[in-house]
């Protein structure tokens, strides 16, 4: 990335994107818009639309979340073996192929089974995309740039889940219906595919990112075996799952809860979703120049784990107690969704804690906690009753966060602008990143 750099080009870098990886953020937003637009009312349309039952429902997600699962932890793994841009291309053809049999078979024509078994195996798709992608930022942005980079990620990814894909899917339900928003959603997919496939010139890092002559298997056992080998790695594991695992719970139950119980519309209820999250997003930026002047660590702690657990209860009792008030039930939940955004600076955590060779398995991990938070949320709603038992399912959310709030203590790392050097010296093979 040391080539001369056209105007816009050098425009783009000072705001802390590579230059020659802008495409590809331009397609994960695109992608992520088509991937949420379904986040906040596919619940209720496959419950109100399709026959399923709400349990059948949380199931049928759960499911979606297993795969997420799997998806994000090879994301990384495959991007050493594979490399980064042929795991988003394989990606993108899964998530296009599976909701074209989910929508036309398995809800088109009323098979429940291949709507289950074709929306379950989707899941693969947005995490090989969007992880894989963010692997290649890793490996391809100068260390000078990586803290601002990963924020960028994480704003595209926000802006498409559920930010703009919930405004999108608010615009187009009453045009087009739920149904054909869903398929509106696999068109916004495959474009993002193709913009950030086709955009991308970025080379060096684009192929296979492992050593020569290591062998898949290897390179998958590490990015297992590095949850015992490193602890700190583990901790940090548990608090990004904790990160967003109540937050697709919220996906399953809130719709429910503000439409039912507090008495909003739908639409209503899409317009919160997209102002609470465009804040978030907008924080995820906020909180990576903060997390470099404040601390990693702090921040996480903070402004992450405890911001949320105050948020979550006001976003329950507070609008339980005031009706359907748009602006109280904004602020309350803008809480809430600013506080995933401390989450942030664990992406440049995680990774520092451990020696250089072993940074890419360090990131295999925290994508497969981000992945599993996708399975881990409906589970809870499933196990804790849905709906009807809202409360508990708050509470839970708050033990989680201050669980997680205790496992950030051992997140220590010199390289970590919060932490005095002279308490930890710098592990045998660690770099700056």
């Amino acid at each position: 990335m040391t080539t001369t750099l056209s105007a816009p080009a050098r425009l783009v870098d000072r705001a802390g994107i590579p230059a020659p990886l802008f495409w590809g953020f331009v397609g994960v937003l695109l992608f992520m818009v088509g991937d949420g637009v379904e986040s906040n009312y596919l619940s209720p349309f496959l419950v109100d639309s399709e026959g399923f039952s709400e349990s059948a429902a949380a199931i049928t997600i759960s499911l979606y979340g297993i795969f997420v699962t799997i998806g994000s932890w090879l994301a990384g793994t495959l991007s050493s073996i594979l490399g980064p841009r042929r795991v988003m291309f394989i990606g993108a053809l899964n998530w296009v192929v599976f909701e074209a049999l989910f929508l036309g078979v398995g809800v088109g024509m009323d098979v429940h089974w291949v709507a289950v078994v074709a929306y379950s195996i989707r899941g693969i798709g947005y995490p090989f995309f969007a992880y894989a992608f963010l692997v290649w930022i890793n490996a391809a942005t100068p260390a000078h740039q990586r803290g601002s980079s990963v924020g960028w990620f994480w704003f595209v990814f926000g802006a498409g889940l559920p930010t703009l894909g919930s405004l999108v899917a608010s615009a187009s339900i009453p045009v087009f219906g739920e149904f054909g928003t869903l398929w509106l959603s696999a068109g916004l997919v495959a474009i993002g595919a193709v913009v950030a496939l086709l955009g991308v010139r970025e080379r060096t890092f684009a192929g296979p990112l492992g050593a020569p002559g290591t062998s898949p298997l290897h390179e998958m056992d590490k990015g297992l075996s590095i949850l015992w080998r490193e602890p700190r790695v583990s901790a940090g594991a548990f608090a990004r799952l904790v990160n967003t695992a109540p937050n697709f719970a919220l996906f399953i139950v809130a719709p429910f809860f503000f439409t039912n119980e507090v008495g909003f519309s739908q639409g209503e209820y899409l317009q919160i979703v997209t102002i609470v999250y465009t804040a978030n997003i907008f924080a995820n930026l906020a909180f990576g120049l903060i997390g470099d002047r404040f601390g990693w660590k702090r921040t996480v702690t903070w402004f992450g784990c405890v911001t949320c657990a105050v948020g979550a209860l006001l976003l329950y009792y507070v609008p339980l107690a005031v009706g359907p008030n748009f602006a109280v039930a904004v602020l309350c939940w803008a809480v809430f969704g600013i506080g995933l955004a401390g989450f942030v600076p664990l992406t440049a955590l995680v990774p520092s804690m451990v020696k250089t060779e072993d940074k890419g398995s360090a990131l295999a991990v925290y994508t497969l906690a981000a992945g599993l938070s996708a399975f881990v949320g409906p589970v809870l709603v499933g196990l804790l009753g849905g709906v009807s038992n809202m409360a508990v399912i708050i509470w839970v959310f708050v033990a989680l966060y201050l669980l997680a709030a205790v496992a950030t203590l051992v997140l220590k790392t010199p390289q970590d602008p919060g932490q005095e050097p002279a308490r930890e010296s710098v592990p045998a093979g660690t770099s700056s990143s």
